[in-house]
């Protein structure tokens, strides 16, 4: 009777918490701006902006700033008509209320790594590495563009999110197989830590970089900046570099798949292209 009773609550607790999950993400749901892609959001952009700008400013006590000039000028320029065009286009479309959320800042750092990156709040940072594969303002706008694009998205907020579920998934299926024997348990454990790996944060990821390459064609075509200097600058991309880390085990698409993500991304880029 006891072994009844215990079974119907574990049955009930079960019922219970994935009707929670289920509120929870239905209450979370949100989507991107130009894609209109649904995500689910679970932090809120306080937090992240709170956390990312503490890291940011940590970054930069620490960073060489670049003494170019003309580099440093070129970044800021290009970077401010992005920005520019990005908060019309919110402003535009009834997402004003987001502009709250942007303080554009645009840095240029001594570095031979071909690399920039983007910190919620727009905190852009462009290395001296990247500079040598966009001598064209063009070029340079694909990269901040695609910059720009992550802060729009909320990738960061995004991704952490998926970590909360990876984490809290755990705990779901760790219930979901009590009561077996501790080795299944063990096997369960390894096959959900290597699905969160490589099966859903991973991927998700080059979903994040493949949907800002497409909004930030859109932003650079808005800014006047021809989209399709994006290709040359990843095919420039491509020939410079020495390896490569296979796909499925990478954060990033392979420069092969990225190039033909963008050949796909064009004519709706050239839609809002004007010189």
């Amino acid at each position: 009777m006891n072994d009844r009773v215990n079974h119907l609550k574990t049955e009930t607790m079960r019922k219970s918490t994935g009707l929670f999950i289920i509120l929870l993400l239905l209450s979370a749901c949100g989507s991107v701006p130009l894609t209109g892609r649904k995500q689910v959001m679970l932090v809120s952009d306080q937090e992240v902006l709170s956390s990312s700008l503490t890291q940011y400013n940590n970054f930069l006590k620490e960073a060489a700033i670049s003494t170019d000039k003309a580099q440093t000028d070129k970044v800021l320029r290009v970077g401010r008509n992005i920005a520019a065009a990005t908060e019309a286009y919110l402003r535009n479309n009834g997402l004003e209320a987001e502009l709250k959320n942007f303080a554009w800042e645009f840095n240029y750092v001594k570095s031979n790594e071909a690399n920039a990156f983007c910190m919620p709040g727009g905190k852009i940072v462009v290395y001296e590495g990247i500079m040598p594969f966009a001598p064209a303002d063009a070029e340079l706008a694909a990269v901040l563009g695609h910059e720009v694009a992550h802060a729009v998205a909320r990738h960061a907020s995004e991704r952490m999110s998926q970590q909360m579920l990876a984490q809290y998934g755990g705990l779901v299926l760790e219930q979901a197989v009590s009561g077996t024997s501790s080795s299944t348990q063990t096997i369960a454990n390894t096959v959900y830590g290597l699905g969160a790996q490589y099966g859903l944060m991973l991927p998700y990821s080059r979903r994040h970089e493949y949907e800002a390459d497409h909004m930030g064609l859109i932003f650079m075509a808005m800014a006047g900046y021809d989209p399709r200097a994006a290709i040359s600058f990843w095919t420039k991309m491509s020939q410079g570099k020495t390896a490569s880390v296979p796909e499925f085990m990478s954060t990033h698409p392979s420069d092969a798949n990225r190039i033909a993500e963008l050949q796909k991304y064009l004519p709706d880029a050239l839609k809002y292209y004007r010189r």
